[in-house]
């Protein structure tokens, strides 16, 4: 049940895939006075995972066949949500991404200030020091000014994997539509831009380490690519010239507080 300290219950989404080797690591940095519940989602994995989360007590779901890095933020939400959450952070159990951060995704969507919290990168500063390849560090900057662009937004980065989604946001788009690849990053972030969500960043370091999972060039070009063709469909669905279902709204959004 929420706590009074906080007043929503905010539950951890964790989509994994062989993540074995790190996920104790992750889950002693997260502060539990700040989290209710904690799902993890594994997407086939060859290791043991599965067994390992169980026997830590996480809320366990399992796809017997892999179905991508979207096809896991699907369930990972959908199951979220049944449980009541009010406020989903996603966390990687690679480790990649700092969990003592939590408190500051949290903070502004207890307070209703934002509909979203994103970490990034880019404004936590010293990416390429943290290890992130500079091919991936340049590419990373070209997609974020050009999905600034698009959506008529400033952000500093479209590509991290720490991010904090209110219950509001996720009923006012219809994620399910999204793809199941890494592009369903960017496609919820199309579909809150088009519900009028309201989007925050913080910042957060950067962490690139053998364990943690890494996309390769060839899978960074087609994720580009993903983008790009995205945001063609983005721009011609909001002219009304061709009508996409995955842009298309489940309902009016609430207005907060109401």
């Amino acid at each position: 049940m929420k706590t009074a300290k906080r007043g929503k219950r905010v539950v951890v989404v964790m989509p994994a895939y062989n993540a074995e080797k790190t996920l104790i690591r992750t889950l002693d940095d997260i502060d539990r006075s700040w989290v209710d519940d904690i799902i993890l989602v594994d997407d086939g994995s060859r290791d043991g995972t599965v067994d390992l989360a169980r026997r830590l007590g996480l809320r366990v779901f399992v796809h017997e066949k892999n179905t991508g890095y979207g096809g896991n933020q699907k369930t990972c939400y959908t199951e979220a949500m049944k449980l009541g959450g009010e406020i989903m952070v996603m966390i990687h159990p690679d480790h990649q991404y700092d969990p003592r951060v939590i408190p500051q995704l949290v903070r502004p969507l207890l307070d209703d200030a934002c509909d979203a919290v994103f970490g990034s990168r880019m404004l936590g500063g010293r990416p390429l020091e943290g290890g992130m390849p500079k091919w991936k560090y340049l590419s990373n900057i070209f997609l974020t000014a050009v999905e600034n662009i698009a959506f008529y937004m400033y952000l500093t980065e479209y590509h991290s994997g720490l991010r904090a989604y209110s219950r509001r946001y996720l009923e006012a788009v219809d994620f399910r539509a999204n793809s199941d690849g890494f592009v369903f990053d960017s496609e919820i972030i199309a579909q809150g831009v088009l519900a009028g969500m309201r989007i925050r960043e913080i910042p957060i370091e950067t962490r690139y380490f053998p364990e943690a999972s890494q996309v390769g060039p060839w899978g960074s070009i087609h994720y580009g690519l993903s983008i790009l063709r995205m945001l063609v469909k983005f721009k011609l669905h909001k002219k009304g010239w061709i009508r996409y279902p995955m842009f298309e709204l489940p309902g009016p959004a609430p207005k907060p507080g109401a």
